[in-house]
């Protein structure tokens, strides 16, 4: 019996010298810490880069149609082709970010001299997937802010959208990968601009 209780204290004893020693071992603790650090990490970093992306391009999208519209505005007349080349200049201001083209639409706006004005469209033209084209039909009916809606002015709105796909989600082939796309799906960004022509009280174009 007391040979029994001998054998039970070493056993007991044994295990707690392996698990006193098992503490002790920090050998393998940093890889254990790299393996949880990384990953969060990782997701920090690409979290970052996608936000600066998108920040940038929706800048540039604002760009886009401050530069149209100025563009536009400082010709005292113009022609469709024109339009359109002006159009393209905008364009190729998001570049090099080419996951997606900008919809450009350019509509000059007649808000006639009554006493209740309306609000017409003198000219419009589009660009969209690189081509060009007409948009709103001549003397269809739109709409501008009511601070601008004064009888006898003439404006030219321009109109930006690009569906930004985030580069976690978008390949060559234009297919979501990774699966994130319920996460990072595409983002669209616009922005509207409304101004008076600088050089003239209109801008007609004569062949739009």
């Amino acid at each position: 019996m007391i040979e029994t209780d001998r054998n039970k204290t070493g056993i007991f004893m044994r295990v707690r010298d392996q698990i006193g020693r098992l503490a002790k071992d920090d050998r393998g603790v940093a890889a254990i810490e790299f393996a949880f650090v990384v990953p969060v990490l990782l997701a920090l970093y690409f979290i970052t880069m996608e936000v600066s992306q998108g920040l940038e391009a929706n800048k540039k999208t604002s760009r886009v149609g401050i530069i149209v519209g100025d563009l536009i505005t400082q010709q005292q007349t113009i022609v469709k082709a024109e339009v359109d080349a002006i159009m393209r200049v905008g364009e190729a201001v998001v570049q090099p970010y080419n996951r997606s083209s900008p919809g450009i639409y350019v509509t000059a706006i007649q808000i006639t001299n009554e006493s209740v004005p309306k609000v017409k469209v003198a000219w419009s033209r589009k660009l969209e997937n690189g081509t060009a084209s007409g948009y709103l039909s001549k003397d269809t009916t739109t709409t501008v802010p009511a601070a601008l809606k004064v009888p006898g002015s003439f404006l030219v709105r321009t109109e930006v959208k690009l569906d930004y796909k985030p580069v976690l989600t978008w390949s060559a082939s234009q297919k979501k990968t990774l699966g994130l796309a319920a996460a990072f799906d595409d983002i669209q960004m616009d922005e509207i601009y409304h101004l008076r022509p600088r050089m003239s009280q209109e801008i007609p174009c004569g062949d739009c």
